[in-house]
């Protein structure tokens, strides 16, 4: 891998070497970086939106999108979901590279992003993200901003920031500052923000029923529980975020090329934690961590370098390449609310380890896109993309060995515009190596000297080799003035991930003693769409139909009561219960994934302004080949949206009608519905060589008690409470 670099880097300095021989014509290049003209599962989230409603996770954020919702772990924890499909199926880029965080190995793990001072957020649904990251099966998200600046600034520009939210007593402050100062753009941006406890509906947190032995132990719980019910607040659910670009670019008729450094660090309450102890413990681990509070930390640095080379050659016309260096740790910690401990002190008087587990990701990526000469009949691309990623899990509640991956990636894509139609069509080779090991443990027992238990471990180690061959093809078509259709298929193969590989161990947040499989093939999904688009004097309409069928599709099964009463006769002598944990172990199947998007709206002239109504729907079945339901799947939703914009001022209403979700995998509880309404209204005003946008937001007003099905914890966390809040952006 480092040769690899060093050629690159070798590359790149021949690149800045001939950057004043060539005479090519300027070439200025948009924030997007998709160029082709069938975009029917592409979506792209204004930044200015983003920017003027309430500070969210990146889930929360696109979660109004057809097709796109967030798997919660409350409000700092948004992984987004795209038509069922999470995980290592979705993948978040940043400007186009893939970000290597560690927000796979669990569900209250966030994403390494920050969406402070976006140009705008990129959706690509299903197999037409095969551009951009291997195996994104469920599409892509990419983040777009100008750290690394493509264009002159032509002049200096400040931009400073306030919000303040009601639900959760939070605030933030952000600025910005771009500039050209001697030929080259200066980008830098901050943002700061914490935010307490947030509030949540009276009664809403829901507790498993527990069996008790007498009608007083009864009665007591009853008053805990009723007492916590009533709090008004989800303890440890605050969240604080601290983060800084800075970038630097040069730009000319050549094309351009930069430099930039992100740095994010994040702390955030885990609001709920499971208990690797058994049921005769149970009582006494509770009034042990009454006090305790659980967080995690994270630190990631981002160091990127970017450019582009006009060639105007008669083979290439121009190349892009890019290379990151990541480098993500994140720390969970345990630590007594009133009583500070010594930091050597790792156990209680159970023996319970209370050190931190630190989840670390390293990873270097660099790639080429070779932009080939247009002709008469097509455009094409030819890329290549390397990446090598080091994961580990280290600490009091590992469950996983260290385990490493190096991915090599052909693409070519071609479009191509016949009149009749127009063309898209993608082919990759991918090559994957995994590398990890499972480390079994057993405890052996003298009856003779009782204190003498001896822990032996075994470690084995594998190497998996991937070969994935995917491919994509869309027609597109104009029926009339106002009436397109396209059609699209694909084959798309899909590795298994490290965590579905070497998992082994108690994952506390999940509450599952959760067992990787060394055995796992690849995914394969072959996936139909359907799209029509229709526009005409102020009426638009688009409906979508997509059936997604996945060979081998890689689940976390739960162990039944009957398989687990039969392993408890099997391991009697080593009392195995798997530290009071539910055993879950990562299976394949055959499933079938079919849905519908639907949106129609009108625009209507009225007081000088427009007014904007539309009414959208998304439904989405998921099943295994013997017919049962494939676990924690988004319900059915209506949205109703009322938008209104005049001059400078836009209010918005939006209306979230979520069906109950009853069609539910084994292990789980259906989730009731619940209707979500959003407001926001934002208004700037010019005070001459500066402007002031103000934006007023309302979420959840109705203060519903609302559950996100696709949460491990919809239970214990529900969705925040009714909030208010305002945000000044000031632009100099």
């Amino acid at each position: 891998m480092k040769n690899k670099i060093q050629a690159f880097l070798v590359i790149g300095a021949l690149s800045v070497l001939n950057i004043t021989a060539q005479e090519t014509e300027e070439i200025v290049v948009t924030a997007s970086f998709v160029s082709s003209e069938t975009k029917g599962t592409l979506h792209v989230a204004d930044g200015d939106d983003i920017n003027t409603a309430a500070n969210s996770s990146l889930g929360e954020a696109i979660d109004d999108l057809l097709g796109v919702s967030s798997a919660d772990y409350g409000s700092a924890i948004g992984q987004p979901i795209i038509r069922g499909m999470s995980g290592t199926r979705v993948k978040v880029l940043d400007n186009g590279v893939v970000n290597r965080d560690v927000s796979a190995l669990g569900p209250d793990h966030p994403n390494d992003t920050d969406l402070n001072n976006i140009q705008q957020i990129e959706v690509i649904k299903g197999p037409a993200s095969l551009l951009y990251a291997n195996g994104s099966i469920g599409g892509i998200i990419n983040i777009v901003d100008n750290t690394i600046s493509k264009v002159d600034f032509d002049k200096p520009s400040f931009q400073l920031g306030l919000e303040s939210q009601s639900v959760n007593d939070g605030e933030s402050q952000n600025f910005s500052y771009t500039d050209n100062v001697g030929g080259l753009n200066i980008v830098l941006f901050h943002k700061n923000a914490e935010f307490g406890n947030f509030d949540i509906p009276s009664g809403a947190i829901m507790h498993e029923e527990e069996e008790h032995h007498d009608e007083e132990e009864e009665e007591h719980h009853d008053e805990e529980e009723e007492h916590h019910d009533d709090a008004g607040f989800l303890a440890n659910s605050d969240y604080e975020l601290e983060s800084t670009s800075i970038g630097i670019s040069k730009t000319g008729d050549w094309g351009y090329l930069g430099i930039s450094a992100k740095s994010l660090e994040n702390m955030h309450g885990i609001l709920f934690h499971g208990d690797e102890h058994g049921e005769e413990e149970e009582h006494g681990e509770e009034e042990e961590h009454e006090g305790e509070r659980i967080f995690a930390t994270t630190d990631s640095d981002k160091l990127d370098l970017r450019g582009s080379l006009n060639i105007d050659g008669s083979i290439f016309s121009s190349v892009d390449y890019f290379i990151r260096d990541t480098d993500y740790e994140l720390v969970e910690q345990h630590a007594e609310e009133e009583e500070h401990h010594d930091e050597d002190e790792e156990h209680d008087e159970h023996g319970h380890e209370e050190g931190p587990t630190t989840f670390a990701n390293e990873a270097t990526e660099f790639g080429y896109t070779f932009n080939l000469a247009d002709t008469s009949l097509f455009s094409q691309k030819l890329a290549f993309n390397f990446a090598e990623e080091e994961s580990s899990v280290i600490g009091s509640e590992s469950f996983m060995d260290p385990a490493t991956s190096e991915e090599t990636t052909v693409g070519y894509y071609i479009y191509g515009d016949y009149g009749l139609f127009k063309l898209d069509a993608g082919f990759r080779i991918d090559n994957i190596n995994r590398k990890g090991s499972i480390t079994t443990h057993e405890e052996h027992h003298d009856e003779e000297e009782e204190h003498h238990d001896e822990e032996e471990t075994e470690t084995v180690n594998y190497n998996r080799d991937f070969d994935n061959r995917s491919f994509a093809i869309a027609l597109s078509r104009d029926l009339n003035e106002s009436l397109s259709l396209e059609i699209g298929t694909s084959v798309v193969e899909r590795a298994p991930s490290v965590t579905e590989l070497f998992m082994n161990g108690p994952h506390l947040v999940t509450q599952r003693f959760e067992v990787g499989n060394t055995n796992l093939d690849v995914e394969t999904a072959r996936n139909v769409e359907f799209i029509l688009r229709y526009a005409h004097e102020g009426v638009y309409a688009s409906f979508t139909a997509f059936q997604n069928d996945i060979d081998d599709y890689i689940y976390l099964q739960d162990e039944s009561e009957e398989e687990h009463a039969d392993h408890d006769e099997e391991h009697e002598e080593d009392h195995d219960d798997h530290e009071g944990l539910t055993l879950a172990n990562y299976l394949q199947e055959s499933t079938e994934f079919r849905g519908y998007e639907l949106e129609i709206g009108r625009v209507y002239d009225l007081g000088s302004g427009l007014l904007d109504i539309s009414y959208a729907r998304d439904e989405l079945t998921a099943s295994f080949s013997d017919g049962h339901d494939v676990p924690r799947i988004t319900p059915a939703r209506n949205l109703y949206s009322l938008s209104y914009s005049k001059g400078s001022m836009l209010f918005k209403l939006l209306l979230k009608d979520v069906d109950k979700q009853d069609e539910i995998g084994e292990g789980e509880t259906p989730t009731d519905g619940y209707q979500m309404l959003n407001a926001r209204l934002t208004k700037t005003f010019d005070l001459g060589n500066s402007n002031l946008s103000v934006s007023i937001f309302g979420n959840n007003l109705l203060d519903e008690v609302a559950r996100n099905h696709s949460s491990y914890v919809k239970s214990e966390v529900p969705l925040p409470g009714k909030n208010y809040g305002v945000k000044f952006n000031l632009n100099f």
